[in-house]
Order: C-alpha cells, then sequence, then structure tokens
C-alpha cells in the first residue's frame, strides 16, 4: 500500500481530499464506510493516514450508522433534524478527512486539504439543507426518497470518480458546485417566502 500511494501524484491526491470533504457534507458514514471497506479488501490503496479507516471497529461504526442514516434520511421533516445535528460532525469530519490523505509527512498540504476538505463539506451540507427544507414543504414522501437515493449514487459516484479518473472529477465537481451555488440561491428565496406567508397566516391581522 505504501508504494503505490507513494505513485499518486499531487491532483490525485487533493482529488481525494476534495471527494472525501465534499461527500462527508452528503453521506458521512457512507464516504467512511466505503472507503474503509475498498482499503481492506485491498481494492483501494489508501494514504497512511486513513489507514485507520479500515479498521474492523470503525467499519462496524461506521456500517452501523450509514444503516441508521439510509432510513432516516428517507423520513420527511426528520431528515432535515437528522441534517441539523449532524452539520456539527460533517464539517468538522471532512475537513479531517481530507487532510489525512497527507498525513503528518506534509503538514503543510495537510492543512491545505484540511481547509478544502472542511468548505466543500460545508457546501454540499448547506445544499443539501435547503433543498430537503424545500421538499418537506410539500406532505409526500417521495421527493425525499428521490432526493435520498440520489444523494446516495452521487456520493459513490463521488468517491469512485475521484480515485480513477482524477482530472474529471475535478471537472464535475466545479460543475456540482456551480450548480449548488445557483441552488442556494433560487431555494433560499423560495424558502423565504414560504416564511413570510406563514408568518403571516400565524401572526394576528391589524384592524
Amino acid at each position: 500500500t505504501a508504494r503505490m500511494t507513494s505513485h499518486m501524484d499531487m491532483p490525485s491526491l487533493l482529488a481525494l481530499a476534495a471527494a472525501l470533504g465534499w461527500a462527508s457534507g452528503v453521506r458521512l458514514y457512507a464516504v467512511v464506510f466505503m472507503v474503509g471497506g475498498m482499503g481492506a479488501l485491498g481494492w483501494l490503496a489508501l494514504p497512511e493516514g486513513l489507514q485507520v479507516l479500515t479498521h474492523p471497529a470503525v467499519l462496524i461504526a461506521s456500517g452501523f450508522m450509514l444503516c441508521v442514516e439510509f432510513f432516516a434520511d428517507k423520513v420527511p421533516w426528520f431528515d432535515s433534524a437528522w441534517d441539523t445535528l449532524h452539520a456539527f460532525i460533517r464539517v468538522p469530519a471532512g475537513a479531517l478527512l481530507a487532510a489525512s490523505v497527507f498525513g503528518a509527512d506534509n503538514a503543510s498540504m495537510g492543512v491545505v486539504a484540511g481547509l478544502l476538505g472542511g468548505t466543500l463539506s460545508a457546501t454540499a451540507l448547506a445544499t443539501k439543507m435547503t433543498t430537503r427544507a424545500v421538499a418537506n414543504t410539500s406532505p409526500e414522501p417521495f421527493s425525499n426518497w428521490g432526493l435520498s437515493l440520489t444523494e446516495d449514487g452521487m456520493t459513490v459516484g463521488a468517491v469512485w470518480l475521484a480515485t480513477q479518473h482524477p482530472a474529471a472529477f475535478g471537472v464535475a465537481l466545479v460543475a456540482v458546485l456551480l450548480l449548488s451555488v445557483l441552488l442556494l440561491t433560487v431555494l433560499f428565496k423560495f424558502l423565504r417566502a414560504v416564511l413570510r406567508r406563514l408568518s403571516s397566516f400565524v401572526s394576528p391581522k391589524v384592524a
């Protein structure tokens, strides 16, 4: 593993760090379990700082939480509460995973990767939470299921693309970030309009 990871160039390492950071903002436990599992099976050469993810205890804990989150994320309104609670977990975890790609041997790049991973994790989480809040204005659960399954697929796709085609992942990441900015702008305006309507409905009318 050490020999294999030593041949990873800087773009490949940065792509892996960015993928771990971004995907952690969407599905933290899935990322930890998937990357750790692939490393344990020898399907993915993990940098030294990420070897801890292959430990059986980490795999069991992340696998259990992955199952819990898979169902919790598909329940309207409860998914938003779940994301709010995990806002204090996903962003620091995304920064830590990204920084661990470089480990202690390259402290300066570890700091850069940590900042990158934390920022990407926060952006992904903000987009996810805003999108879910809009979806929860509708009482039907199908939109939540569709969004959740889409996020599952995007998480797997991000990690796979970053490890197999780093350059293509970089292009895809830029496109996703631009889409996130657009969604945050449009959906935030929508939520603000909904809140104004609720406020006017709840507050007593002035004669």
